[in-house]
């Protein structure tokens, strides 16, 4: 389901004509709504960078929402993954910024200096060279209202269709009823997608064995 049908789908239903700017908005809030419910391949990205011998931070992409994982490396590797703490561990462990190393923690500083919107990371200890990094994070995917077309609206429509229609109805106010059945068909279609992205896609038949239903 592309835009276009995604906004036909949803007039013919409710038997209402939304403005281009009013179902934009919807369908971005429907969107940020599934994406911070379902843990999907879709929403990961990774990304190489080089640190800066003796400074401590690294700054996070401009898509950057959550990490899920930091490694350093050198060369073809070995791969060392960094340990989440907070701030206050890695200040406390390395209080002198200038004592160097490779680094083996990393916490969400906050802002930039330069951008109050991007984040930075912190590094203990300080890296003491030019180190690799690979970076695998959380984003928002391009919306299908810019895109066109989107995972979600190629994949799993009923998800995306089901979240606009409670936002939409959430637009019209109407009736407590109506919300609740709308809301209650979200539910089940987010069911169904938290059973792909949180289950099918994290095992396989090998490891886990194949679902089994019991017989009664």
């Amino acid at each position: 389901m592309n835009y276009t049908e995604l906004k036909t789908a949803v007039e013919d239903y409710t038997e209402n004509t939304f403005s281009s700017v009013d179902f934009a908005d919807m369908t971005k809030l429907a969107e940020q709504k599934i994406y911070n419910s379902v843990q999907l391949p879709a929403l990961r990205k990774n990304v190489t960078g080089t640190l800066t011998s003796g400074n401590p931070y690294l700054a996070a992409p401009t898509d950057f929402l959550s990490v899920f994982s930091l490694a350093v490396f050198s060369g073809a590797g070995p791969y060392t993954y960094l340990l989440n703490k907070d701030v206050n561990f890695i200040r406390e462990a390395y209080p002198t910024p200038s004592s160097t190393g490779t680094p083996k923690y990393y916490a969400i500083f906050g802002p930039t200096s330069n951008d109050p919107n991007e984040l930075t990371l912190i590094l203990g200890p300080t890296p003491s060279a030019s180190i690799s990094t690979e970076l695998h994070y959380f984003y928002y995917p391009t919306s299908i209202v810019t895109a066109g077309t989107s995972w979600l609206g190629d994949n799993f429509d009923s998800a995306l269709f089901n979240a606009v229609m409670v936002e939409a109805a959430r637009f019209m106010k109407a009736e407590q009823d109506i919300v609740a059945m709308y809301n209650a068909e979200y539910q089940q279609s987010l069911t169904l997608l938290k059973n792909l992205g949180d289950g099918k896609q994290r095992q396989d038949a090998y490891r886990s064995g194949q679902l089994r239903t019991k017989v009664i």
